[in-house]
């Protein structure tokens, strides 16, 4: 999967590929075509008892491969710049494990192939309006994480990632020469301005207790020494954890434009995209995959600070109980980088955590026999 990545909604032969991997294990009844790319693989027990739902990404993202490594991507500009490949590959071996010993399963195993994590409006929403989380009880995912030390699974409860919107500002105003601003209404100027304005809705109008940020990515206006710019245009990105906060903000831009751009008769377009939910993990079962990895010995639990960084496992949790932690991949002897780099990479040997990690969760929440000992998993 490494050498042939794809993009997001655009994973036609990767979704070809899990689909075919899980027919081949028997056992598996596979739903294609889910929301867009996704693919649905349920295993049921044979006996009664709580379905679970474990999911995996495969998208990768439009970034060129530096690394030297045999398995460099053979896509030009295309690569696995985020580990997703590692996800499907470790619930690919988790899948035939537990479709070879499915009859000591107590209850249902829904696992979960998701396309298009990387780009809004993300594949998560798409397969669970197309019905992929009808009948389970509870949903668990993992992330590899580069820059944490293998041996390493790093949990939070509550809020683990933030939402993750996008707006885009454009300021019409009037051009003219650079000697006569007061002939012109002056878009770099109050493009400027609003910069600087937007920082206060962070420090002056969100709870200083609902961690927040606003970041103007790019801001273009102008082309010449001497002539006063007649538009100018921002993009920027919003990260919330509270739907307070979010709320607050996504009006707090539109009121500062919209008033700024009036005062000065200017006019103004604003849009504003909503992505991902915050992603917040559920105590109970949070409190549950911490006692079912210390009591398997997996691996060493950190507790994490929240994360900025958006996730849409997020829409999962927001209709089932269930947990989203991250599995350490850093690599102990070489120089670790980190995800969306041109020269990510991970630690191999945490595909076989991750799997032993969601091998321990199933069978801790659906009260199995003990399923499949490390060296089965690194025969897969």
């Amino acid at each position: 999967m490494h050498r042939n990545p794809e993009l997001s909604f655009q994973e036609t032969a990767t979704a070809a590929f899990v689909a075919e991997t899980l027919h081949g294990f028997g056992g598996i009844e596979v739903r294609t075509g889910v929301g867009g790319n996704g693919v649905v693989g349920t295993i049921v027990g044979g006996k009664p008892g709580p379905t679970l739902a474990l999911r995996a990404d495969f998208d990768a993202l439009p970034i060129h491969d530096e690394k030297d490594v045999p398995y460099k991507s053979t896509v030009s500009g295309v690569m696995h710049a985020c580990g997703h490949d590692g996800h499907t590959a470790a619930l690919l071996a988790v899948a035939q494990i537990l479709s070879e010993d499915r009859e000591n399963l107590a209850g249902t195993i829904v696992l979960l192939h998701q396309h298009a994590e990387e780009s809004p409006p993300g594949g998560a929403k798409a397969m669970i309006e197309d019905g992929c989380l009808d009948g389970v009880d509870e949903v668990y995912g993992i992330h590899l994480a580069s820059l944490q030390p293998y041996g390493q699974i790093g949990y939070k409860h509550g809020y683990l990632t933030a939402s993750a919107d996008l707006f885009d500002i454009s300021i019409q105003g009037k051009g003219g020469h650079g000697a006569s601003p007061h002939h012109t209404i002056d878009a770099i100027a109050l493009g400027a301005q609003l910069i600087t304005e937007l920082q206060l809705l962070v420090s002056r109008r969100v709870d200083p207790m609902h961690p927040s940020v606003l970041t103007v990515g790019s801001f273009h206006a102008g082309s010449a020494h001497n002539v006063i710019a007649d538009q100018a245009k921002m993009i920027g990105t919003v990260r919330t954890f509270q739907e307070e906060a979010r709320d607050t903000i996504q009006q707090g831009i539109t009121k500062l434009t919209e008033g700024l751009c009036h005062s000065f008769d200017a006019t103004c377009k604003i849009e504003y995209t909503r992505g991902y939910p915050a992603t917040f993990n559920h105590h109970k079962e949070t409190d549950e995959v911490i006692r079912i990895l210390k009591q398997n010995e997996i691996a060493e639990l950190v507790e994490l600070p929240a994360m900025m960084g958006g996730e849409d496992f997020s829409y999962y949790l927001q209709e089932k109980p269930g947990c989203f932690f991250m599995v350490g991949a850093a690599f102990e002897d070489r120089q670790n980088f980190p995800h969306h780099h041109p020269k990510f990479d991970f630690d191999e040997r945490a595909l076989m955590m991750s799997a032993k990690a969601f091998l321990a969760i199933v069978d801790g929440r659906l009260n199995a026999a003990p399923i499949t000992p490390e060296a089965e998993i690194a025969s897969v």
